[in-house]
């Protein structure tokens, strides 16, 4: 915990993937940091992403090369640092020679222009070239290379219609997106940084050299001082700049909306399909939560960043439709079990659609107010390290870079060790499953161990909630992950949103109410017993 009587080095507003990475960052220089976030961590953009670790295969349309390669010599990185929430995995990309496209993007004109018999396609060499790019592009080592797949004879073709006769398979990853922004917050928080959730900033001004930072949280207002401020907002991130710290800057950021549809498991490979539709644009269809499927993504214009992102029945309906020009069997309206949609504040370069909008990220230093403030634009989940590791370059801060060896809580382990790590909680706790323990693993990693601590039976686990969530474990995410919700729990430390009835919900709630007034009167009784020995 911060000396709050003095100022800290950094001061970051926003708690998604980019605030939690670069507080993660700066404490491991040593430097002193609070982080503040109005909501939950991870409650906007970082919890509503397709979630994958990608180099971003349909950038290379855009010639967006430099980023296509920092996020495919990232992927191996992350991989190193996160084995229990991400993971290696395969990419399927049926092609038919009759498939036309409505695209416009760099390559396809400059196709148009050389080979105008090609205008509408992406023909299968060109395909197989962006991929071959693809792989060696990033200095791929861990992950296998791209290989052709006769659909008619392997298991992947079977949910596809029988006109596609041949697929090329890639490598990607999966990453649990909201896991990833919690474990970063967690790791700073236990290097020394100060991380306040349902915290506001509401006014910061620059005196003296200092940034003034008057915040509203749970308690009331007060204040906080700090040399240097990082605009880490989001779709925020302008209201932050105007509003918040009334500075101005020429920069600007174009808000897109991306929407998500997850149904009942429609494959029985684990491995993700990355389908073009005749719009240019693509979707995925990735195994998801063991027994669901997830689909999307969309990319629509959004209004605001105060308007509340969702799914619209046109979206869902675009992604049913998408879906229907592949699959066998066609997704109905009613096999929708969740959909979520979150907000990308992508930078704004004056793209002619949301689908072309960069989402490479800039840092813009403005000191105009008499004290150094960061504005972070843009950006993609893959890059957040190098992300952080350019703002602290930026803001000059001492010490080198070192986050790229160095695991997230949990992740001391091999990626190819998950099974192992399954292996040896079940033998250590003998009332666990393999689902459970699986479960466990792949959230906490080897941290799973010291959260079920002395527990010896089911019973110590405390109430069963339903699918295996206990007491034990919701205080875990309570005290050491800073959840104080069910949705907090359900959502973003889990996905058990997708199992539990409403009773189970409530029952959660009810419990965690409790905890919340156990802990505030707890606080109460310490400082009243503090005012009394000072008196």
């Amino acid at each position: 915990m911060q000396d709050n009587t003095n100022p800290v080095d950094l001061f970051i507003i926003g708690g998604g993937i980019n605030g939690c990475g670069i507080a993660r960052d700066a404490a491991g220089r040593g430097m002193s940091v609070t982080l503040a976030e109005m909501g939950d961590l991870a409650s906007a953009t970082s919890s509503a992403s397709t979630k994958l670790f990608h180099g971003g295969l349909r950038y290379l349309e855009y010639l967006e090369l430099r980023l296509v390669r920092e996020a495919l010599v990232e992927r191996e990185t992350l991989l190193r640092a996160m084995p229990h929430i991400s993971w290696p995995m395969r990419f399927v990309l049926p092609y038919h020679a009759r498939q036309r496209f409505d695209t416009d993007t760099p390559v396809s004109r400059i196709l148009g222009l050389l080979m105008p018999w090609t205008r509408g396609r992406r023909p299968a060499w060109m395909i197989r070239f962006g991929l071959w790019l693809y792989d060696h592009l990033g200095g791929r080592k861990i992950l296998p290379g791209t290989r052709t797949v006769d659909l008619h004879g392997d298991p992947v073709g079977e949910p596809l219609k029988p006109e596609f006769r041949a697929a090329y398979e890639y490598s990607d990853c999966w990453v649990d997106d909201a896991r990833l922004v919690v474990l970063n917050a967690r790791d700073a928080a236990d290097r020394g940084a100060e991380v306040m959730t349902r915290t506001k900033v509401v006014e910061v001004r620059a005196q003296d050299g200092l940034w003034q930072v008057m915040l509203e949280g749970p308690e009331g207002r007060f204040t906080r001082r700090a040399r240097k401020l990082v605009n880490a907002a989001g779709p925020w991130a302008m209201q932050v700049i105007h509003d918040v710290a009334g500075v101005e800057t020429p920069e600007s950021i174009r808000l897109v909306r991306g929407s998500h549809i997850v149904v009942p498991r429609l494959f029985d490979h684990d491995k993700c399909y990355f389908f073009q539709g005749d719009d240019g644009r693509i979707a995925f269809a990735i195994p998801y939560e063991q027994d669901f499927t997830l689909i999307g993504t969309t990319d629509a214009d959004h209004a605001g960043p105060d308007t509340t992102p969702v799914c619209s029945e046109a979206e869902a309906e675009y992604l049913r439709e998408f879906m229907a020009t592949y699959l066998n069997r066609p997704i109905a309206a009613e096999d929708i079990v969740w959909t979520y949609s979150g907000v990308r504040a992508l930078y704004e370069d004056g793209a002619s659609s949301a689908s072309a909008a960069t989402r490479d990220y800039v840092l813009r230093l403005n000191d105009s107010a008499g004290a150094p403030m960061l504005n972070v634009f843009g950006g993609k989940i893959t890059t957040y390290r190098r992300l952080a590791e350019a703002a602290m370059a930026k803001l000059g801060a001492p010490g080198g870079n070192w986050t790229a060896g160095v695991p997230l809580p949990g992740g001391e382990f091999p990626v190819d060790g998950v099974q192992a790590q399954i292996d040896k909680l079940l033998e250590r706790c003998d009332f666990l499953d393999a689902p459970w323990a699986g479960r466990l693993i792949r959230t906490y990693g080897t941290q799973a161990a010291k959260m079920l601590g002395d527990a010896v039976t089911v019973e110590e686990m405390g109430t069963d909630f339903g699918a295996g969530l206990t007491a034990r474990e919701v205080d875990w995410l309570i005290d050491r992950e800073f959840a104080s919700t069910p949705d907090d729990v359900l959502w973003r430390r889990s996905k058990l949103g997708l199992r539990l009835d409403p009773d189970q919900v409530a029952a959660l709630g009810a419990y965690m109410a409790e905890a919340a007034a156990a802990r505030a009167a707890s606080v109460t009784a310490r400082s009243s017993s503090v005012s009394a020995r000072q008196g």
